[in-house]
């Protein structure tokens, strides 16, 4: 019987903040009310303050969550001194790519987080430990020289991230079917490598 509670527990825990996502990627956190939250999950308004408290507490559990999506694989990568800058250019592209795919509203999500809250965010992943001082940005400045290795960066996050943020544009206008967009995200894997490649030579 505990076991079946727990379940449910678990199941109404992940529907609001399955919700919470939607909420706050359509209207910001500013302007989400733990009442449309609780409308979107279809659930109790109570319950969810059972459960979460405030908005607030929502909110940090559920980014939290989204940049560990965004980023747990990517530290691992940048700072692993036995793969050659290409093969690192190969493995964050297809890692992203994977991940984006199968969480399509996260950077939406994320770049509100960006423009309400940037020193919050920059807190949470640790930019300057993580990545600026990472085996990956030494590699580009050895690869390089004369290029600052944050040019590099971004326009690296650029192609990988843009598509995706671009992507209910292309859904709305008509311009791609599903599948077709699909299929152009698909390509990136192999494009976006060979671009950021050549840019290094």
């Amino acid at each position: 019987m505990k076991e079946v509670k727990a379940d449910i527990n678990s199941s109404t825990e992940e529907k609001f903040k399955e919700a919470a996502r939607i909420v706050f990627t359509k209207k910001g956190y500013a302007a989400a009310k733990t009442r449309d939250i609780a409308e979107e999950a279809g659930l109790n308004l109570a319950l969810l303050n059972y459960y979460f408290r405030s908005k607030e507490k929502l909110f940090e559990i559920v980014m939290a969550e989204n940049l560990q999506k965004l980023f747990a694989f990517l530290a691992p990568i940048l700072n692993d001194t036995s793969t050659t800058l290409d093969q690192k250019v190969d493995n964050i592209t297809e890692k992203y790519i994977d991940m984006l795919s199968a969480n399509p509203n996260l950077p939406l999500f994320v770049l509100s987080e960006i423009r309400t809250n940037p020193e919050r965010f920059a807190k949470t992943i640790q930019l300057d430990s993580y990545v600026m001082k990472s085996h990956f940005m030494q590699q580009i400045a050895g690869k390089k020289k004369g290029m600052n290795p944050v040019q590099f960066l971004i326009s690296f996050m650029g192609m990988l991230i843009f598509p995706f943020i671009i992507r209910p544009v292309f859904q709305t206008s008509g311009a791609f079917k599903e599948e077709a967009f699909a299929q152009l995200i698909e390509d990136r894997k192999k494009l976006v490598p060979h671009w950021m490649k050549l840019i290094l030579e």
